[in-house]
Parts: C-alpha cells; sequence; structure tokens
C-alpha cells in the first residue's frame, strides 16, 4: 500500500523485453534505497512493481503482460523520468490517501493551462472508469495522490501548485500525455457492496438498470 505522496522522481535506464512481458531498471535519484530489500515494493508511476535485484543506484522489477496492457509501461522510453514511492510502514503519515498500486486504467492530458502560481489540468479518463471520480474526491495520477476540482462526464480538472510541480513528473505534462490512473479505492469496495447478494453472480459492477431496479434515481 501506498500513500500517493511522492518521495523522488527516477528515471527509466533500461528495457528488457522477456518472453512476452518485460524487465526494466529504474534508476532511484534521490531515493534512499538502504531500507529496501528484494521483494519490496516501490510505486513506479502509481504502479506497484516487485522489487527483483538491487544493483545500488536503482532496482530491478519484473512487468507482466497484464501490467503492460492497463498501464503505460509500454509506451515506456530509455531515459522516461517516472515518480517513485516505496510502500507505506505502520509509522508513515497518511498525507495522501489509500493508494493500492493496481492502476485501473490509462487517462490523457487534454488541456492545460496556468491560473495564478498553479497549473490546472484536464484529463479525460477511460469511460468505464467515469463513475468513480467524484467532485472533490481522491484520484492517483501516475502515482500521486491528487483532488478533484471539477467533473465533466469522462473529463476531470486538476489544480496543481508548485510544490507539486517541482516533486513530480507533473511539469512535463502537455496534452496527448497518457497517464496511468487509480480511483479511490473506497469507491469500488461500495459499489461492489451495493451488489449485494448479486454480488456473487455478476462479473462486473453496478449498472444502471441495476440502480433503477432499486430506486436509485441519481435524483
Amino acid at each position: 500500500m501506498f500513500t500517493g505522496i511522492i518521495e523522488a522522481k527516477g528515471r527509466v535506464a533500461r528495457l528488457e523485453p522477456k518472453g512476452g512481458d518485460l524487465r526494466l531498471l529504474i534508476e532511484t535519484g534521490d531515493l534512499p534505497l538502504a531500507d529496501v530489500q528484494l521483494g519490496d515494493s516501490i510505486a513506479t508511476n502509481g504502479v506497484c512493481l516487485t522489487v527483483v535485484d538491487l544493483p545500488g543506484n536503482g532496482y530491478w522489477a519484473d512487468v507482466s503482460g497484464e501490467t503492460l496492457a492497463y498501464t503505460t509501461i509500454g509506451q515506456w522510453a530509455t531515459g522516461q523520468p517516472v515518480n517513485l514511492e516505496k510502500a507505506l510502514t505502520p509509522t508513515t503519515r497518511l498525507g495522501g490517501h489509500i493508494v493500492s498500486g493496481h492502476v485501473d486504467g490509462v487517462g490523457e492530458v487534454v488541456e492545460r493551462h496556468g491560473d495564478a502560481r498553479s497549473e490546472r489540468f484536464r484529463i479525460k479518463a477511460p469511460d468505464n472508469l467515469a463513475k468513480y471520480i467524484a467532485h472533490k474526491g481522491s484520484i492517483t495520477v501516475d502515482g500521486t495522490s491528487l483532488t478533484v476540482n471539477k467533473v465533466e462526464g469522462a473529463e476531470f480538472e486538476l489544480n496543481i501548485v508548485p510544490h507539486t510541480l517541482k516533486w513530480t513528473i507533473m511539469d512535463s505534462y502537455q496534452p496527448g500525455t497518457r497517464v496511468n490512473l487509480e480511483v479511490d479505492v473506497l469507491a469500488r469496495y461500495l459499489e461492489r457492496l451495493l451488489l449485494g447478494e448479486k454480488a456473487a453472480n455478476t462479473s462486473g459492477g453496478v449498472t444502471l438498470d441495476f440502480l433503477a431496479e432499486h430506486g436509485f434515481t441519481g435524483r
């Protein structure tokens, strides 16, 4: 588990295809690794990766085909900057929100403009994630815990202060940038709970027909 508070920026040092999936080396920059062991998890642009080797200046991780299908890792290039956060401990300050590191889908930056000393970003999420994104709710973008300022359909806006721009990779975002999205874990569990006993026979989530059947009109 993670908090979504980025600890350091690293970079992709090597990408090695391995029998249909991928092994990658991340150079960790200022992220201290003295307390990291093999098998530990590090969120890399919001993706929970398991450390399989520690060469000294970073870590190697294996990336499965499933992870390649649901994240931006398949489009990463050598030298690309990434956000880094080590897994939380019982004494970690929960400054962001509870983040699992299990990416739900890939979004795209559609607009960016200045707003006083901040920057405003508009991001389009996949349509199937729109129902989990709420005004003033939490969302994780490339591993960064952020507050949603506005929602219109599958698009949402973020107001990013100078500190966040400096300590994350968000200052490199431009229209067209693809980003990893993780919705609030509480929203996912709430959806499943609403299904009640029907959850055992349902592979998807709550549908509009389900809500109408149970008297939820949205008004």
